[in-house]
């Protein structure tokens, strides 16, 4: 017999596992929990209101065996004398998209310029300490992709483009814990990313696909209008059925190869600011209503802020991205000259602060010097602003940084806060910094934000900038049903840096489907 029902519980009610047990049994009309199985199926925390709730979908199984939450798993054939299928980047999209061509029996060949998940490593180590920026191996570039050393957020909006289930079964079937199939908010976290990222490595080795590391794409191989493969640092000609484009948002050097080629692109709006860094304790109090600590039932709080701004009769939005609680904030340059922040966390959460993005939307109107540099403008003006951040804060991986009710006031910060932020931090006027509409609608929307979360807008934080790798600045067109590129026959697009993903589940989904689609229309047995 399996029942299923939801419950609204106080956290200890849920958290406490032998106490939930007990509960549930008594929902279910049992006595006693020893001779049950009790499985959450769903698990959102709800702070609204001044007791936090905590809403749980369960099932019941009474004298049956509870099928599986993963099924038995994909089926991999061997695949190392099949057709290849080449695969530019080995990221979420890039890995799925391999994986998804080995289920169809083609043989992947991914080609990633950045070095194994270990040894990067050593680089982002490098990155910390000594301020060395590896262009090839850094927080952005190498297996994993710029997912794998971050927070590893799983949620989604991306519903319509793919099945969001399949992926989380796949993620843990190969490693993750099965929590990210009940959590509302999943995540894996940055400290247990890698091994998962090395077993889907293994996978698709194991198949018979090849993976080739430091491996550096500087060519394309065009006929007409039809592409046949890429050239490579090393000079090697790789040829394929096909090719998908999965390098990330921060592959500069694709797009202007790209570019070069006379191959269609557009620019594309992102979105550009700074980290915001609180003590987790601070955002604990906030949300969670409480006046000490948040107690060992609730995790680190989390948030999500938007405030509309107006500035000249234009509306623009200012907003948080990518929260992370108990977290750090680290260096995501991926080429000297230039200071890029990012944040990630552990998958405990248990850092001492909390960081987000606080950006704002980045318009093609905005670009208006950029218009000589094409599709390419807004990528020149997300590196110019990298670039005068790097020179504002002393040219090391030092950051630019300043107390938030300083910069709202536009006084800078005689002395900073402590950070996460292992390079360290230089008191510098963020105003000076960011272009001239990105800091005023900042001023503008924090402190407008401080009634939604009552102690937000302190000087006891601290923004430390500059965020601006949100989103690929740069689109590379498709076809809305093909996914081809509508220029160059078996080019597919795929993932954040061709301006279809935001993240790891919608760029894993992406490449799935550009994988089947490449597939479904250019096997050999479909070809004339």
């Amino acid at each position: 017999m399996r029942k299923e029902f939801n419950l609204v519980l106080r956290p200890e009610e849920v958290y406490d596992e032998p106490v939930f047990h007990q509960l549930v049994a008594g929902k279910a009309g049992f006595a006693s929990s020893e001779a049950l199985v009790i499985r959450q199926v769903r698990r959102s925390i709800d702070a609204r209101g001044r007791q936090v709730k905590v809403n749980v979908s369960v099932e019941v199984f009474a004298g049956e065996e509870p099928p599986a939450r993963v099924g038995a798993g994909m089926v991999y054939p061997d695949v190392r004398n099949s057709d290849p299928l080449l695969i530019v980047g080995a990221g979420p999209a890039g890995l799925f998209a391999a994986l998804r061509a080995i289920e169809l029996g083609i043989k992947p060949i991914v080609l990633e310029r950045g070095k194994d998940v270990r040894s990067r490593r050593r680089d982002l180590a490098a990155l910390n300490r000594r301020h060395l920026v590896d262009p090839d191996s850094n927080y952005c570039f190498g297996e994993g992709g710029a997912g794998t050393y971050s927070d590893g957020k799983l949620y989604t909006r991306s519903k319509k483009r793919g099945d969001i289930r399949r992926i989380m079964e796949i993620l843990v079937s190969h490693g993750a814990k099965e929590d990210i199939l009940v959590d509302a908010h999943p995540h894996i976290g940055t400290n247990k990313l890698p091994a998962l990222v090395e077993n889907l490595r293994q996978q698709i080795l194991s198949a018979g696909g090849e993976i080739h590391f430091e491996t550096k794409v500087t060519d394309l191989i065009l006929d007409k209008s039809s592409i046949r493969g890429v050239v490579t640092e090393a000079g090697a000609r790789v040829h394929a059925m096909g090719v998908i484009l999965a390098t990330g948002h921060s592959a500069r050097d694709i797009f202007h190869l790209l570019a070069r080629n006379k191959v269609y692109l557009e620019a594309k709006p992102f979105a550009l600011g700074v980290r915001i860094e609180h003590d987790q304790q601070l955002i604990d109090r906030i949300q969670y209503h409480c006046r000490g600590d948040r107690g060992p039932y609730l995790p680190p709080a989390s948030y999500s802020l938007v405030q509309q701004t107006e500035i000249g009769g234009k509306q623009r939005g200012v907003f948080s991205f990518c929260m992370c609680p108990g977290g750090f904030i680290v260096p995501a340059a991926t080429a000297p000259g230039e200071l890029v922040v990012n944040g990630m966390s552990p998958s405990r959460r248990d850092g001492k602060f909390a960081n987000s993005g606080m950006v704002v939307a980045v318009e093609l109107e905005d670009l208006k010097g950029y218009h000589q540099y094409g599709p390419l403008a807004a990528m020149v003006f997300q590196q110019e602003v990298e670039q005068a951040a790097w020179a504002a804060a002393g040219k090391t991986q030092a950051a630019p940084a300043q107390r938030l009710v300083d910069f709202v006031q536009k006084k800078e910060s005689s002395q900073l806060l402590k950070t996460s932020y292992q390079p360290g931090l230089t008191s510098c006027d963020l105003h000076a910094i960011l272009p001239e509409f990105v800091g005023k609608r900042l001023a503008m929307a924090l402190p407008r934000m401080d009634p939604k979360m009552k102690g937000y807008v302190t000087n006891e934080a601290q923004l430390i900038g500059v965020e601006s790798r949100t989103s690929s600045p740069v689109r590379i067109p498709r076809d809305k049903e093909s996914l081809e590129h509508p220029q160059i026959e078996r080019l597919y697009p795929c993932g954040e840096g061709a301006g279809y993903a935001g993240g790891i589940v919608s760029a894993a989904m992406d490449g799935e489907r550009c994988a089947e689609k490449l597939i479904g229309k250019y096997r050999r047995s479909k070809l004339a």
